[in-house]
């Protein structure tokens, strides 16, 4: 869970509409100010002072800065307009995003009974970041989405930072009653106010559990079950359990590094080991862990995915993953050199669903640091990722982590599914029609430098394409649509061919705002936002070398359901 500065100045963003003006006439100290009422533990929100920083935004909508509750400060930079426009042609179909307000990270992410359900980071007061509470949505196809009532509020120990869920089948916690399994939530307590006063033991790690399938929890009385050992950076807990040694094993990170700890009854906790201070890339703190098993060529292997902000290939927030073996205690890399998962800037804090029978099934945060709470949608700021499924691929001699878009996408209801006819020779200048959400398969029997054009009626353009002689794929957003929100937002964006074969494949997933590109069989992925003044309507392929493109099936899927 990342955090943003802040600065301090009250009551202004009430009285501009931006924020209730609850959050700044406070309770008596100590009161309960929410409550989910059918906990057996309630989760009380914390008492909060807001405060603002009042600054003029380039596209007239809000960006504010907020990291406060409970006495800490803000930093709120808030547009000109209090009353911005609302935005419904950003709005995804089929990415999950909030009705209203802020998401990031996405948490706790289990599939039961044949739902996902996806908790994530969420302040239900603001269309900015804040203090934080856990979100909550279900869907059966991973398309479609239900949202439903905050899961955790904020209480006395902080604001409820990321974590993971787990189904404790065999009621090790001790929280179960009646042959129910209960569900565990393990996440970070964050001490705002511990935070203002300077002080270093500000993160903890705590449980929440929940009888019904996850629509009411009861935090557990003995919080925290892992107290903060006096560092600053101790959070984003994801648990699984390790069937060889029958325990609990916690990825936690802690600053430069990921921690390991065990656990018989997921209550009490003993650290294991430590991972990667020397290892990786360290441009910015690491976060949101994830470790889970991949079975490749008959052995199981163990990849480790790593969030880090800033120091992304292409600027700001981004994920890498290491793969190698673990024994219950100890990861060891098959490789020393880390590798990323995403080298596009909209893709972050990614983790793998739990309870999922073995299949490594990942989402992210549609979203960068650099930009996230300046970007033009209203009421709601941020989407997750499309659901991808993760498989490991050798590539000269080494493994690498490749991703597809989940076998779920093949069922977005269409309007239209067919193969385009090219004709025959090389192509060279190829126009289809699509509208502004479409999934476009190209296979090449060769590949060759190539280009990519997402157009409007308004003359944006979303360039995503090959470089042959640089070897590696680009996504450009500078003539892209609204790019002036943020000085850090428009670019044009790499990442290297990891594939050493002939021919080529690109999968591009396009929902309204969201441009999703998977290369040679997923080896090669970037994903990236634009925000066009008028909906894109065609895609214009061409050659971009002397030779024209050696096409050898071409489909798009048009989008048409809601």
């Amino acid at each position: 869970m990342s955090r943003v500065s802040m600065r301090l100045v009250p009551v202004l963003l009430a009285w501009l509409g931006v924020l209730p003006l609850s959050s700044v006439l406070l309770p008596a100290a100590g009161a309960a100010a929410v409550m989910n009422t059918d906990a057996a533990d309630a989760n009380t929100a914390a008492d909060s002072a807001t405060a603002v920083d009042i600054d003029t935004a380039a596209d007239a909508d809000t960006a504010v800065d907020v990291d406060t509750a409970a006495d800490a400060d803000t930093a709120v930079d808030v547009a000109a307009s209090a009353a911005p426009t609302a935005t419904p042609q950003f709005r995804p179909a089929f990415h999950f995003a909030p009705r209203t307000n802020w998401m990031n990270d996405p948490n706790g992410m289990v599939y039961v009974n044949g739902e996902y359900h996806l908790f994530f980071q969420y302040y239900p007061d603001a269309t900015v970041w804040g203090p934080m509470h856990w979100g909550h949505a279900k869907s059966r196809d991973l398309l479609h989405w239900e949202e439903l009532p905050v899961a955790l509020y904020p209480d006395e120990r902080g604001w409820i930072f990321s974590g993971s869920i787990v189904v404790d089948a065999d009621n090790t916690s001790g929280f179960g009653r009646d042959g129910i399994a209960p569900w565990v939530a393990i996440f970070t307590h964050h001490d705002g106010a511990g935070e203002k006063a300077g002080r270093q033991d500000i993160e903890s790690q705590s449980l929440a559990y929940s009888l019904d399938g996850g629509t009411t929890w009861a935090k557990y009385a003995g919080n925290p079950v892992l107290p903060s050992p006096g560092t600053r950076d101790f959070r984003d807990p994801k648990v699984f359990k390790h069937e060889p040694s029958g325990r609990w094993v916690m990825s936690l990170a802690t600053k430069d590094r990921i921690t390991f700890f065990s656990s018989a009854n997921l209550k009490e906790w003993r650290k294991e080991s430590e991972f990667g201070a020397t290892l990786g890339a360290h441009g910015g703190v690491w976060e949101c862990p994830d470790l889970f098993p991949m079975v490749f060529e008959g052995k199981t292997r163990w990849v480790l995915l790593v969030s880090l902000n800033p120091g992304g290939p292409n600027g700001g927030s981004a994920t890498q993953y290491f793969v190698g073996d673990f024994d219950g205690k100890t990861f060891t890399p098959l490789n020393a050199e880390a590798h990323w998962l995403d080298y596009g800037p909209d893709n972050y804090a990614g983790v793998t669903f739990g309870n999922n029978g073995g299949r490594a099934l990942f989402m992210g945060w549609l979203g960068n640091w650099n930009y996230a709470m300046k970007v033009p949608t209203h009421p709601w700021r941020s989407a997750m990722t499309l659901p991808r499924d993760l498989h490991l691929q050798r590539v000269g001699g080494e493994l690498r982590l490749a991703s597809q878009p989940a076998r779920e996408v093949d069922g977005l209801c269409c309007s239209e599914k067919k193969v385009v006819p090219t004709g025959a020779g090389h192509l060279v200048d190829f126009t289809q029609q699509t509208g502004d959400r479409f999934q476009w398969n190209l296979k090449l029997k060769q590949l060759e430098g190539l280009r990519i054009t997402l157009g409007s009626e308004a003359g944006d353009e979303l360039e995503i394409g090959y470089d042959a002689k640089r070897q590696e794929y680009f996504i450009d957003r500078r003539r892209a649509g609204n790019t002036g929100f943020s000085e850090g937002f428009a670019g044009r964006f790499t990442a290297p061919r990891v594939s050493t074969a002939v021919e080529g494949d690109i999968t591009l997933v396009v929902d309204a705002t969201s441009v999703e590109l998977f290369a040679d069989g997923g080896l090669t992925v970037m994903t990236a936002l634009s925000f066009p003044k008028a909906p894109y309507h065609e895609l214009r392929l061409r050659k971009a070398g002397e030779r024209g493109l050696a096409v050898e099936r071409m489909e798009l899927a048009r989008y048409s359901g809601r």
